[in-house]
């Protein structure tokens, strides 16, 4: 069996990847069992800068706060800003924190320096301001697009003004308040004040539509593409905000399902820019529906990468990512009779492997399906092994070296 699979096995590099995939996809997805895991990182920087150096690929998205992203991509491009705080502040989820994520970051800056614009690559975050337990105000995208828009329509167009947004806003720890997600009676989403932006956020991406001639001619590209984000994500933060306030068995599963379309959309229009490398947990790119437990509760919902896959077919493409041990986290060798186990049998550290291969290696095998002593660990579900392009595997990984942040960033 080990001789069979091993014929599937290769070294992870930018041509055996694309080898795997029957057409150029416009969208390559790297999905990870866990987040965090410095040899995880190191493998997408380095699968990162060869598509870059050999298949003319210019951007990165990662599983990170889509706002807060632009401040890492004005780093990159333009050397704005200073590193410790474009790390800090151009993350969520403490993403900056990694040291992984700090090299790539480093690595993008240095080979900008010095090209033209149409040659440097860009950095992207994909994921709405918002986490399962929490989601930010949208003041900030909705008073953005007001704010680009204003600067370029006529007055009258427009359905409010700046101080009519701020005054129904109100404090933005309304918005942030942790305790809304366990109770919804404490969530602001339902109340007039949220009724009327949602309306107004509706007519502004309106407007925004309508007046496209004009102001993609008026406008730069970066500034219209910002704007385009400034409309989703306020729409999908006002609309989060609703089904927070909701009382019935769904809201769970349409929050988790409302979070990974706002991820879909992004990557979407990504996908307009160009080829892109795409980086996540697996369970918001595969195609398959995803999973998990709250507590008693099972909830299920389309992942982003489903979304995405079902709009442009095979410019869509998914390479899963599982692991051997995490001696760190507690998790050992994998049981000889799952996927993970049969795999760590290979004498590669890191490795890409063809699944049809495996499929057609493991025909007539039954897979067992590995359960994670921690809980920060997903492992390869082996009833999707025919929906994914390539299996990456990592045999073990090391513990994560510890960054310090400088002062005063």
């Amino acid at each position: 069996m080990t001789a069979g699979i091993t014929e599937t096995a290769h070294a992870v590099d930018a041509a055996t990847v694309l080898e795997l995939i029957s057409a150029r996809p416009r969208l390559l997805a790297l999905g990870e069992p866990t987040h965090g895991e410095n040899d995880l990182l190191e493998l997408r920087n380095s699968l990162f800068r060869q598509l870059v150096e050999r298949e003319g690929y210019r951007t990165i998205a990662i599983e990170s706060d889509c706002v807060m992203g632009q401040l890492v991509d004005d780093y990159v491009t333009s050397g704005t800003g200073i590193l410790d705080h474009v790390m800090r502040h151009g993350f969520s989820h403490e993403w900056g924190a990694f040291a992984g994520n700090r090299e790539l970051v480093r690595w993008m800056r240095a080979y900008n320096e010095g090209r033209p614009t149409s040659e440097q690559v860009r950095f992207a975050g994909f994921d709405g301001p918002l986490e399962i337990t929490a989601a930010a105000s949208p003041r900030q995208a909705l008073t953005a697009l007001h704010t680009y828009l204003a600067a370029r329509v006529d007055a009258d167009l427009l359905p409010c003004t700046a101080e009519t947004l701020d005054r129904l806003f109100g404090s933005d720890e309304r918005w942030t308040n942790s305790a809304a997600m366990m109770d919804p009676t404490q969530s602001v989403g339902r109340t007039p004040e949220a009724d009327q932006l949602r309306l107004l956020a509706d007519d502004l991406v309106a407007l925004l539509d309508a007046q496209t001639p004009h102001l993609i001619a008026t406008s730069t590209q970066d500034d219209w593409d910002r704007a385009r984000l400034y409309g989703r994500t306020a729409v999908g933060l006002l609309r989060y905000h609703f089904w927070m306030a909701d009382t019935s068995p769904g809201r769970i599963p349409r929050l988790v399902g409302l979070r990974d379309s706002m991820m879909a959309a992004n990557l979407l229009a990504l996908a307009e820019r160009g080829p892109t490398l795409v980086n996540a947990h697996n369970s918001h790119l595969q195609r398959d529906k995803s999973s998990m437990r709250l507590g008693d509760l099972p909830v299920q919902w389309w992942s982003a990468g489903a979304i995405v896959s079902a709009h442009l077919g095979d410019q869509y493409a998914f390479l899963a990512t599982a692991l051997g041990t995490m001696p760190h986290r507690g998790v050992d060798a994998p049981p000889p009779d799952t996927i993970e186990g049969r795999l760590y049998a290979l004498p590669q550290q890191r490795c890409v492997i063809d699944t049809r291969r495996l499929a057609a290696a493991l025909a007539g095998t039954t897979s067992g399906h590995r359960v994670s002593p921690w809980y920060g660990y997903a492992p390869l579900d082996p009833a999707h092994l025919p929906s994914i392009d390539g299996l990456v595997f990592v045999k073990d990984a090391r513990q994560n070296p510890i960054l310090q942040w400088s002062p005063n960033t």
